[in-house]
């Protein structure tokens, strides 16, 4: 069972999970990784379960040609590409988010440990975008009930299936989390 932090204390390594009336269209089911917060400069994270039907060789020219998945980071800086993996260890200035799990480092290494094939598809998700909030904003959607903050499991970042992660997420919260999981996406219309 993944823990829950019922204090709502965010810190890097923590899943957000959209709360399952959340209307906005950009986190409906989102489960989000924190890679960074600080109360005071704001918080970075990213979109863990919405594909894009992007090849990253579509977004970058000069990139090795490379099968790995894109996905929708979130609404800001919709210009940008970052990369979350488990490859830290060989891909220099890579930042540890927790249990293996690493986000962004060294780009230039990175297209040549592709090339090299040490780092496989598998290893590595590419996000469009990331999702942001200001200092104390998240804070405020915490005391509204917007987001379920949980631990992070290595296998929820790089080995889960996009399209039923969520569900997969809360059903591993236990108790009252696994009830909210059967809770139809489109409820409003039973």
């Amino acid at each position: 069972m993944v823990g829950i932090d019922k204090k709502k204390n965010v810190k890097h390594g923590h899943l957000l999970l959209a709360d399952p009336f959340m209307l906005d269209q950009n986190f409906t089911r989102s489960v989000i990784l924190i890679c960074s917060h600080e109360d005071e400069l704001g918080t970075v994270g990213f979109i863990l379960n919405k594909t894009l039907d992007l090849d990253i060789n579509e977004l970058i020219n000069d990139f090795p040609e490379f099968d790995a998945p894109v996905y929708f980071g979130g609404p800001v800086a919709t210009e940008t590409i970052h990369y979350v993996h488990d490859c830290g260890e060989i891909l220099d200035d890579s930042e540890e988010i927790g249990q293996g799990i690493y986000w962004g480092g060294d780009f230039e290494k990175l297209k040549f440990l592709i090339t090299s094939e040490l780092i496989k598809p598998k290893n590595i998700h590419f996000y469009l975008g990331y999702s942001g909030w200001s200092a104390k904003q998240l804070k405020d959607e915490l005391e509204h009930s917007s987001w379920i903050i949980t631990n992070m499991h290595p296998n929820y970042i790089l080995n889960s299936k996009p399209d039923v992660l969520w569900n997969e997420v809360m059903r591993d919260m236990g108790d009252s989390y696994s009830v909210i999981a059967e809770i139809p996406e489109s409820f409003y219309l039973n």
